[in-house]
């Protein structure tokens, strides 16, 4: 049966050459072996690259679309890179998976920090110190990593060097970091004894970050430069501190509202009368009406959680009537009384 190479490629018959190089590079990016582990990457990597070498050749192409083989004059050779330049796409995707880069060494990876917080402290913003591991820039040669720099005798300064593999398809070339200078172009005549001319040494770095008024469960905080040092003083990446509001016993938080249950004394939620109600900045007294029914809400305004950006939220406390559990003689009479008196308004 007739291979189907635009199937293989996921592109469609009318594909443009552009079209069949950037199928091409996704789908060996998926299946180069390298960097798929999985025990058909292989022969999935042998299909996609046949079917690269015939849809990117006009002549293959055409006596493919003719006939459904490539096999037209002089055969199906392996890879021809007549208009479809192989080394030029694996090494723009290889420099994405850790191979081959250019321009000296990068900037330093950003790192990730969980941070847990309480209610109390989401509500009013602090100063807290947080603690990790990172690679610092060493001190003892200010980032340089050492003296002496000279330009890489293996790759030229250019930080890559090209290697050439032969595969059943032909002689397959990809470029990748130069394992001398580890792709910076660059050695070190002298390098530092504290660095091994990295320019940074690992470190157990304590700093102080500045949490917000309001910040919410998931609220990410970029601390700029705190992440780790780029190799040779290249520049820091920076420390992206995600918060975690804890739970609150008492409190219930639903964006910058926060919820609450007052418990009522039974003769009070009939009587009407004063309430504390607490909040996160103490206790707030409000008048309740006579005849307050149970699960009754009342909407406390600006007491709820502060905005990053803006005002304050309210806060909701909910009416919860408590029935006494033991009762007196007298207080069981007063009741016995209140309930003739309550038939006796219903029935005249």
């Amino acid at each position: 049966m007739p291979k189907d190479y635009y199937a293989t490629l996921g592109v469609d018959k009318n594909a443009s050459e552009e079209d069949v190089k950037r199928a091409y590079k996704n789908q060996a990016k998926k299946w180069h072996p390298d960097l798929n582990k999985s025990p058909e990457a292989s022969d999935k990597f042998k299909e996609i690259n046949e079917a690269a070498a015939v849809l990117g050749n006009s002549e293959k192409r055409k006596h493919y679309d003719q006939y459904g083989t490539s096999e037209g004059p002089g055969g199906f050779e392996g890879f021809d890179a007549r208009g479809f330049d192989f080394d030029n796409i694996f090494d723009s995707f290889f420099r994405g998976f850790g191979g081959a880069r250019s321009g000296g060494p990068e900037r330093g990876r950003d790192l990730l920090y969980d941070l847990d917080i309480t209610l109390e402290e989401a509500y009013k913003g602090m100063k807290k110190t947080v603690q990790f591991e990172k690679y610092d820039t060493c001190e003892t040669c200010t980032g340089k990593g050492g003296e002496g720099v000279t330009t890489c005798a293996q790759c030229k300064g250019r930080g890559q060097v090209q290697r050439s593999q032969r595969t059943p398809f032909g002689i397959f070339a990809t470029t990748t970091t130069c394992p001398t200078c580890r792709g910076e172009g660059e050695a070190i005549e002298n390098p530092c004894n504290n660095c091994d001319g990295t320019g940074r040494v690992e470190t157990d770095k304590k700093i102080e970050i500045s949490i917000p008024a309001g910040v919410d469960n998931g609220t990410r905080l970029r601390v700029r430069n705190e992440g780790e040092a780029g190799e040779r003083g290249t520049k820091n990446g920076d420390l992206y501190v995600t918060i975690h509001v804890k739970e609150h016993k008492q409190f219930k938080r639903e964006g910058q509202d926060l919820f609450v249950s007052i418990n009522v004394p039974f003769t009070t939620a009939c009587l009407g009368g004063q309430v504390e109600v607490p909040t996160l900045d103490g206790t707030e007294t409000i008048e309740l009406p006579e005849s307050t029914q149970p699960e009754t809400i009342f909407r406390l305004k600006h007491k709820g959680m502060p905005g990053i950006h803006d005002g304050k939220g309210n806060l909701h406390a909910t009416v919860h009537v408590e029935i006494p559990k033991k009762l007196s003689k007298k207080q069981k009479e007063l009741l016995h009384d209140f309930e003739k008196a309550t038939k006796k308004g219903w029935f005249g």
